[in-house]
This record gives C-alpha cells, structure tokens and sequence, in this order.
C-alpha cells in the first residue's frame, strides 16, 4: 500500500467503480427507467483529477482556475458514457484528457473575453474620457489621477496585437 500512497486516484478501483456504474445504466435502459446517477466515488475522481492537473505549472497562475476545474468536471460527466471498459481499463488517462482539452478551451474563452473587454476600451478610449472634469470639480484634476499606468496600456495593446495575429493564422491555416 505504501506505494500507492503517492496515488490520488486508484485507477482500478476507479475502473471497477465506472464498470459498476456503467451496468446499472444498461439495466436502467433495459428496464426503461431513468439512468442512475454517477457515484459519489466517480464524481470525487473527477474532482481529485481535475484539482491535480490544475497545479501544472501551465495552469497554476490562472485566476480562473474554479471555472476550469468545473468545466473539466461537467466534461467528464457528458462522456462518461463514451468510456469503454473493453477496449481501455485506464480511466485516469482518458478522463485527465477530457479535462486537459476542458481546461485549454477554457483558457480560450477567457482570452477571448478580456480581447473584448481590451478592444472595447481601446475603442472608447475609456482610459482618457473616464474623469472628465466638469464645472463643480475645479479643485483637483481627477483624469490624471485615474490615467492607466503606461505597462498596463502596453500590457493591452501587446495583448490585442498577439490576439488579433493569432486569429488571422488561424483563419489562413484553416483556408489552406
């Protein structure tokens, strides 16, 4: 037992617990009644998994790290069904992958999020008109005091520029 101590999730037990699992879904069909639902054992898996693989070094700095451990999670519960326990007997492996793919679209969307939040503002020229002086505010000059920094406004045009020449290759890979 000593070395499986090092081991969060037992890959046969966790086997044997999907294989369980995925018989008493054949005899729910079978007898027309609902699917049961996925064990606390499974469910607790996925979780240990996903936590696991969100301490990789290429994803530990994220602040979005909940919703990629929840997308990860809500993956594996819409493909557990797709898991063969006769052609595979390693679970771990193909569930830490949907979570993988999980966690990588998720950064996708995240990026493509603060491109728009960063467009936007680069757009409205937020950063410039957000403290206008107005006639009662004659003591002190507010739009200077709330003026982004210029690493921040570097900061976002780099990030709007690696964006924008993203999609474009992109785009042209997918025309070739």
């Amino acid at each position: 037992m000593a070395a499986n101590a090092k081991h969060y999730v037992n890959n046969k037990q966790f086997l044997e617990a999907i294989t369980e699992w995925k018989e008493k879904v054949k005899d729910a069909e079978s007898l027309g009644e609902e699917a049961p639902p996925v064990t606390d054992y499974i469910g607790e898996c996925f979780l240990k998994i996903a936590q696991h693989l969100s301490f990789r070094p290429n994803f530990i700095n994220y602040t979005f790290k909940e919703e990629m451990i929840s997308d990860g999670i809500e993956n594996c519960l819409q493909y557990i069904d797709n898991f063969n326990p006769e052609k595979s007997n390693n679970p771990f492996a193909y569930f830490t992958q949907i979570i993988y793919y999980a966690f990588l679209r998720r950064i996708q969307k995240e990026k493509k999020h603060l491109f728009v939040k960063f467009k936007m503002t680069e757009q409205t020229n937020l950063f410039d008109t957000t403290a206008a002086t107005q006639e009662h505010d004659n003591t002190k000059n507010f739009k200077d005091e709330i003026k982004v920094s210029e690493w921040t406004q570097q900061y976002m045009n780099e990030f709007i520029s690696d964006f924008e020449t993203n999609k474009r290759r992109k785009i042209k890979k997918r025309k070739v």
